[in-house]
């Protein structure tokens, strides 16, 4: 079979799980440059085919699309109009896929596409592949067939992370690190500032021996604390040189429509701070029992879930770490692929 990507910005992520899908047939991937902000190196497997957008003319990538034969399409949402018109090319005569994490907010926005979307994105897509329980009602909405919806769109690299899980738990438990980490873009939208401020009062408040670990890079300019320290931009194959010394992760984002970070670092054996937006919550994370969930932009809210977290002992943390591990088993490149596999097969 051939599987044809129209895809955005790929991932380490993604391409874990083209890997495994690579196993069963062709894998095309047309895809935008890389973000500057997240500059990855990718090491990709001779069996999948990388193609860059911005080499081809609309109707040079018509032709492309036009010479690999694909059986199932798959293009990412609906941003990219060049994406939709080949898409539309290929509409009941193959799988269309349309992936989306985008949540339904009711919004005047997301109404309007419900009622426009007979017109548009049905006539344009078959299938519509969503991360989450929370993406699906927003397909339902859109007039996607219930059995036409899949989920389970993200997953991380699973066997890489459980690795690191494997290689650093014995030393955990040993000696459990009391730093929290942060990998994300710095910008504001990831509620980052908000992070750094109320880490800065808590250890006003309560001085303690914890440290707060940020990883990434972006518009913001760090702040500046004694025990917040930041290593900008990490690839995610050297992730291991800083999860093996810290202990609790957290994400803050005002918006974070799934967030594969989450996924990953559970399946490190990371107990979980999140923000109420944080998709992935909704799959990996139960409140109490291995993390907790904040109010995003909320300083008091942040300062109030830090100290809980400060509060457990190192053996409440490491059994809450070992839960965030279980949890993150459900979604994995394996049932990544057989997703496609079984949109392959429907009419």
């Amino acid at each position: 079979m051939t599987f044809v990507f129209l895809y955005t910005e790929i991932a380490e992520y993604f391409l874990a799980c083209c890997n495994r899908l690579a196993e069963h047939g062709e894998v095309h991937i047309i895809r935008w440059p890389v973000n500057k902000e997240a500059p990855f190196r990718f090491d990709v497997n001779p069996a999948i085919r990388l193609y860059s957008k911005q080499d081809y003319s609309l109707p040079q990538l018509q032709e492309l699309v036009a010479s690999l034969k694909p059986d199932v399409l798959i293009c990412s949402g609906w941003i990219d109009r060049d994406y939709l018109k080949i898409s539309k090319d290929y509409f009941r005569k193959i799988p269309t896929v349309m992936t989306c994490d985008t949540h339904w907010t009711g919004s005047l926005k997301q109404r309007l596409a419900t009622v426009l979307s007979r017109f548009t994105l049905l006539r344009i897509f078959s299938h519509a592949w969503v991360p989450g329980d929370i993406q699906r009602s927003y397909a339902l909405k859109l007039g996607f067939r219930p059995d036409h919806i899949h989920t389970g769109f993200y997953s991380c690299d699973l066997g890489f992370f459980n690795h690191v899980y494997e290689s650093q738990r014995s030393q955990k438990e040993s000696l459990f690190p009391k730093r929290f980490l942060y990998v994300g873009r710095y910008y504001d939208f990831k509620g980052i500032p908000e992070l750094w401020q109320a880490f800065t009062e808590l250890q006003q408040e309560q001085p303690c021996d914890w440290e707060l670990w940020c990883l990434g890079a972006g518009n913001l300019e760090p702040a500046q604390h004694p025990k917040i320290r930041h290593f900008g931009f990490v690839q995610p194959k050297d992730l291991g040189n800083y999860t093996s010394q810290t202990g609790v992760f957290v994400l803050p984002s005002r918006f974070e429509p799934w967030g594969v970070v989450v996924h990953e670092f559970a399946a490190s054996g990371f107990p979980l701070l999140l923000s109420e937006p944080v998709g992935a919550r909704s799959a990996f994370l139960k409140e109490g029992v291995n993390g907790f969930v904040f109010k995003a932009g909320d300083v008091g809210s942040i300062k109030e879930q830090l100290k809980r977290v400060i509060a457990q002992s190192d053996a409440q943390l490491l059994e809450m770490g070992a839960h965030s591990h279980a949890r993150a088993q459900a979604i994995s490149p394996d049932s990544w692929a057989s997703t496609l596999l079984d949109i392959s097969r429907d009419k």
